[in-house]
């Protein structure tokens, strides 16, 4: 249920993020299976962008995913490397 006052929130327990609006997809952090919630927004976000440089790309990315995700201070190289190989190998 949406409320333009309230936003987005479960009708079953009456708080937190509705079910339906989790998108997680598994990619390889330091070679474990890790979830990125609402990765192929960020992909798609960072793409509209139009950046050109890596390093610009790379730091939207950690950016983008730290707003739907915990990334701990110690992985960010490795979430950084995962982000960019997801952005790459869905580039059309």
């Amino acid at each position: 249920m949406t409320n333009e006052k309230e936003g987005d929130y479960c009708t079953i327990c009456g708080g937190g993020v509705r079910p339906d609006a989790i998108k997680i997809k598994t990619v390889l952090v330091d070679g474990k299976e890790t979830g990125i919630n609402q990765l192929e927004f960020i992909v798609a976000g960072v793409r509209d962008l139009h950046l050109e440089n890596d390093a610009a790309i790379r730091d939207e990315l950690l950016k983008w995913a730290s707003e739907f995700n915990y990334i701990p201070t110690k992985k960010k190289a490795a979430y950084g490397d995962a982000l960019m190989q997801e952005y790459k190998g869905t580039q059309e």
